[in-house]
């Protein structure tokens, strides 16, 4: 255009257009630094690393930790072992405490005791003897008939023994005398509890006796005796009524006076210590005394201290509920031992039978501590062990809750049915449901023959019928077609 034309190239191709200039390549850019945020948590997560490389490197081995594991599980089962023989041990204590250091509930235990056919003929046995003895029947039948009548003496006294016998029996068991044999025990447990806590003025431990005294006893089957046959002691006796529990302090001399002789120190009574123990069984109480509370106090600690180092504590209670139960079958062993040992000491024969049976009695409520250890412990590990992760209490568990909801199912389908026929089929057999009720509670009637047992049937048989009678109200009303509307 103005003149000067760009030259063409000599071959003819066409000339290339002037290409810009490029920029130059960028130069490597360095890491820029990182924000404060992410610079903090770079360092606290560097910071958590080196500090579970530490933990990790102070951390015991595997191996070492299982020792450790099975050296605490062992002494844990060591630990409840032994606080399982303490506490059975602890409840024969306590027995022993309540039981015999305390004089209404020694009063208590052995008050039953006449009533018990074989400790009221030990005691009716030995005291006819010591009566007989004291008395001299046969001298007195020999005074009174003629010497061509002494073959008839031995007879005579036989019978007339086995009517004391019997006498005394009746005594000893009748209501009137339950108050007297209650007095006896209390004068004799307070006597008894003063010379083991060494407060007794009377008895010491250098040489006396404490004794059941069964003077009273001997008294009233006397007046009794006396009653039936007057001609046994040639007159009729005056002798005190104890059937109060009053019991005169001059009693013996009343007796020997009546029947003009002297009864002898130790006529009709029972020795319960000798001055030989009684100074073991002073020291005995103070030491069962000072002893008991520290002994049920480390049973706890006992305890405490096996569930604090036991690792696996379910296992450690069923542990406990095993040992429980061993130790209960263990001590009661070891009681009925003692126990044998003590009725060997016994003649054989009815006195034998007696102190038994009284045994029995008084043992009784031991006993049945006993019994309730033994399946408190069974549950106890029962009950640990079924709610532990082993195949068994799995498979129950499940087992158990599926029963449970079908069971639901069905009482929720059995409780729709009856609230809706329920009321129905009760209306349409009011009248047998009625009779029914009527009959259960005669039954019941007769075999549970209380006043109070009566009061409850009848109350029971009043809210059926009353209940019966308003449901069967109720399904007759929806039974009833429903009356005809007008104009149809």
């Amino acid at each position: 255009m103005d003149g000067t034309a760009a030259e063409a190239p000599a071959d003819g191709t066409a000339a290339e257009a002037p290409v810009a200039d490029a920029p130059p390549p960028e130069a490597p850019v360095a890491d820029a630094p990182p924000p404060e945020d992410d610079a903090a948590e770079l360092a606290r997560l560097r910071a958590e690393v080196l500090s579970l490389r530490a933990e990790l490197g102070a951390r015991p081995p595997r191996r070492q930790r299982a020792g450790t594991h099975r050296v605490r599980a062992a002494i844990a089962a060591v630990l409840v072992a032994v606080a399982a023989f303490a506490l059975v041990t602890s409840v024969v204590g306590l027995w022993a405490a309540r039981t015999t250091l305390n004089t209404e509930r020694w009063v208590a235990t052995v008050a039953p005791l006449p009533q018990d056919p074989k400790v009221a003929a030990a005691v009716a046995d030995y005291a006819t003897i010591q009566l007989f003895e004291v008395v001299n029947v046969d001298q007195r039948l020999r005074e009174v008939l003629p010497p061509q009548a002494g073959f008839v003496v031995g007879p005579l006294t036989g019978q007339l023994q086995q009517q004391v016998h019997k006498v005394v029996l009746q005594v000893l068991q009748s209501d009137r005398f339950q108050t007297v044999w209650v007095e006896l025990n209390q004068r004799l447990h307070t006597r008894m509890m003063a010379v083991l806590n060494g407060t007794s003025d009377v008895v010491t431990a250098s040489g006396d006796q404490i004794q059941i005294d069964l003077l009273p006893l001997i008294n009233q089957a006397l007046r009794t005796i006396s009653a039936e046959l007057p001609t046994l002691f040639g007159k009729q006796l005056t002798l005190p009524d104890l059937s109060s529990g009053e019991i005169p302090p001059n009693l013996r001399e009343k007796v020997q006076e009546q029947l003009g002789v002297t009864l002898p120190a130790n006529f009709a009574q029972f020795t319960v210590y000798d001055g030989g123990k009684l100074y073991a069984a002073q020291q005995a109480v103070a030491t069962a005394k000072r002893d008991l509370a520290l002994f049920v106090g480390a049973t706890v600690l006992l305890l405490i201290a096996a569930y604090l180092v036991s690792p696996r504590r379910r296992r450690t209670t069923v542990q406990l509920g095993i040992w429980l139960v061993i130790a209960a079958v263990a001590v009661t062993a070891i009681l009925r031992a003692v126990r044998r040992q003590i009725l060997e000491q016994v003649p054989a024969g009815v006195y034998r039978d007696g102190v038994d049976s009284a045994m029995t009695t008084i043992f009784s409520l031991l006993r049945e501590r006993g019994q309730q250890i033994i399946w408190i412990g069974a549950l106890l590990a029962l009950l640990a062990y079924l709610v532990g992760p082993g195949r068994f209490p799995v498979w129950l568990r499940r087992q158990i809750s599926r029963g449970g909801k079908a069971a639901g199912r069905g009482i929720r389908a059995g409780s729709h049915v009856a609230a809706t026929r329920g009321p129905g089929w009760i209306a349409t057999h009011l009248d047998p449901l009625r009779i029914a009720g009527v009959v259960v509670a005669a039954v019941l009637a007769l075999i549970l023959s209380s006043w109070t047992s009566l009061l409850v049937i009848l109350i029971l048989l009043a809210a059926y019928e009353v209940a019966i009678t308003l449901i069967g109200r109720r399904g007759a009303d929806d039974v009833l077609p429903a009356a005809p509307q007008p104009g149809t």
